[in-house]
C-alpha cells in the first residue's frame, strides 16, 4: 500500500526518485503514470493499473460515461521504467498538463501514488478541509 508524503525535486529533466517505501510496493520496475482527475499525476503499479483499467472498461463504450472515461484516462497515460536507483522520468507532456515544474509533492493514496505541484495540492487540501 502506498502511504506517506514526500517533498521532492527533480534529479534531472523530468526525472524523480521513487521513495524506497514505494518501490517495495512494486513487483516489477514498470509503473503507469496518468493525468489524475484533480490536477496531479497518478502512478500505478502494473497490477493496480490492470485492476483500475478493468473497472473502467466494464462500462460499455456504447454509454456516454464509458466513452468519456476512456477519453479522460487513456490518452493521458504512459508507461515509465524505474532504473536501478529507483528513478523514473515523467514526460514533458504530462508535466505541462498538470503544471509541475521543479518541486513536487509525492503522496501515497493507498492503491496508487500521486505527484503534485505543491501549491495546487495545498489549495485542494485547504478547500476540502474548509
Amino acid at each position: 500500500m502506498f502511504l506517506g508524503t514526500y517533498n521532492l525535486t527533480f534529479s534531472g529533466k523530468g526525472r524523480i526518485i521513487l521513495p524506497k517505501k514505494f518501490r517495495k510496493e512494486l513487483k516489477k520496475p514498470e509503473i503507469i503514470l496518468m493525468k489524475g482527475i484533480d490536477g496531479g499525476i497518478w502512478g500505478f503499479s502494473i497490477e493496480s493499473w490492470q485492476e483500475f483499467v478493468k473497472k473502467q472498461l466494464e462500462i460499455p463504450i456504447t454509454l456516454e460515461q464509458g466513452r468519456t472515461l476512456r477519453r479522460e484516462f487513456f490518452p493521458f497515460s504512459e508507461s515509465s521504467e524505474l532504473d536501478k536507483q529507483g528513478r523514473f522520468v515523467i514526460s514533458d507532456f504530462l508535466l505541462r498538463l498538470v503544471n509541475i515544474k521543479e518541486k513536487i509533492v509525492l503522496i501515497g493514496a493507498g492503491d496508487h501514488f500521486e505527484i503534485w505541484n505543491p501549491t495546487k495540492l495545498k489549495g485542494i487540501l485547504t478547500k476540502k478541509l474548509s
